[in-house]
């Protein structure tokens, strides 16, 4: 159904998945019709139900979310589909709808096939001076987490603490394990003396300038 949208359409697609994989809110009617230059609420309902027909956004609850993040597909490279999360919800599963804003391919040289996968947006900068291949983990990066619930000392996990997802490098000594930061800014290690719980091990850093 992509050869039914108009340039127009497209526009309005891109504009929606850079403000949520952006953790902003959806364009409202207004806002989309300042994108189409089109003046009646009803003709941003269509560009929507346009894009909803073509398998870009799915809209429920009053929300907007992404199912697709590119408008086209190469045969050639093979992906699969990861959720990106977003704020964590209390007593909520880190991957429940509530928390998914969207979901984009990711290349199976990065997300491996057998293995599951998650992309979360880090906030702050506690861990600006570590990196994946080369790439830092700066405030608002996007990193790619292979889903898993133990990790050796080094690895940069993602651990859930109060029902808030946090990166950090993970160290167990005996039965104490130590979250630390590595920043440029002044952060605290976070000490745990019960189970930590660990939601995965990240394995990569999405350049900034794509999302």
């Amino acid at each position: 159904m992509l050869e039914n949208l108009s340039e127009s359409d497209k526009r309005v697609y891109l504009t929606i998945r850079n403000r949520l994989v952006h953790g902003l809110k959806a364009p409202t009617l207004r806002e989309i019709n300042k994108v189409t230059k089109k003046a009646s609420p009803r003709s941003a309902v269509l560009v929507l139900e346009r894009l909803e027909a073509a398998g870009l956004v799915r809209r429920s609850d009053g929300k907007i979310r992404l199912v697709s993040s590119s408008l086209s597909a190469n045969a050639s490279v093979s992906t699969v589909n990861v959720p990106l999360v977003g704020a964590i919800a209390a007593g909520v599963p880190m991957l429940a709808e509530e928390n998914v804003e969207a979901v984009i391919p990711v290349s199976t040289a990065l997300a491996h096939m057998g293995s599951n996968y998650f992309l979360l947006r880090v906030t702050g900068t506690s861990m600006n001076l570590a990196s994946i291949k080369g790439v830092p983990i700066a405030d608002k990066s996007i990193v790619l987490v292979r889903q898993q619930s133990s990790a050796e000392n080094g690895d940069i996990v993602v651990a859930l603490i109060n029902d808030e997802a946090t990166v950090k490098l993970f160290e167990r000594k005996n039965d104490i394990v130590v979250l630390r930061p590595k920043s440029s800014d002044p952060h605290t290690p976070i000490i745990l003396t019960g189970n930590c719980i660990i939601q995965g091990v990240v394995v990569g850093v999405l350049p900034s300038d794509l999302y």
